[in-house]
């Protein structure tokens, strides 16, 4: 389906999500909890772009989503409130085993972006959005690091991601990181 980014694809995790999204509470930044219905979110990523392909398995239920607008407008809302991170925090963070890998400067703005758009009621509500549903049996891709969004209902959902690095990409002009770089005027990675 992407024979430009033929060879370039990294295989990443899969995951299958048997629990019904609709009334499912969880976690904003580790303080409060509120309905997953509501929340548009992004995903902060290693780096690098995140295709991900969804498959809706439930043989009788849609899968509801909500999609929200471009990644330029998020970052330009939120800029003014992030904070560039020091050098040296993704190698101490690291060392101290609080993340996995060591973090870049961009996964740090992309994890604070994160936060700010989960944990701001008035955002939510505010973007362009789009509700989709996906029928069931029906697959349907989105490099998630680019768009804000949210599962509405639905359970039975099968997962695989890919990353693809952003000098693969046919505009990597595009990409988050380039967008973040040009708001901030210097390099991420």
């Amino acid at each position: 389906m992407l024979p430009r980014y033929r060879g370039h694809l990294t295989r990443a995790r899969a995951s299958f999500r048997p629990a019904e999204i609709a009334g499912r509470a969880f976690v904003v930044a580790q303080r409060t909890t509120r309905d997953a219905r509501r929340q548009l979110s992004g995903l902060a990523g290693p780096g690098r772009r995140i295709l991900r392909v969804f498959t809706n398995v439930n043989p009788t239920g849609a899968r509801a989503r909500r999609i929200g607008g471009r990644f330029e407008d998020l970052a330009a809302h939120f800029s003014a409130s992030l904070a560039p991170p020091w050098s040296g925090s993704g190698a101490l963070l690291h060392a101290l085993r609080i993340t996995k890998a060591r973090r870049t400067a961009y996964d740090a703005l992309c994890c604070q972006l994160h936060d700010r758009m989960k944990g701001d009621p008035d955002y939510q509500h505010s973007p362009p959005q789009t509700a989709i549903d996906f029928p069931a049996g029906t697959t349907w891709m989105a490099f998630t690091d680019q768009v804000s969004h949210a599962a509405k209902a639905g359970q039975y959902q099968l997962e695989q991601t890919f990353l693809l690095p952003v000098e693969a990409m046919v505009d990597e002009t595009a990409s988050p990181l380039r967008i973040l770089e040009r708001q901030f005027r210097r390099a991420l990675i």
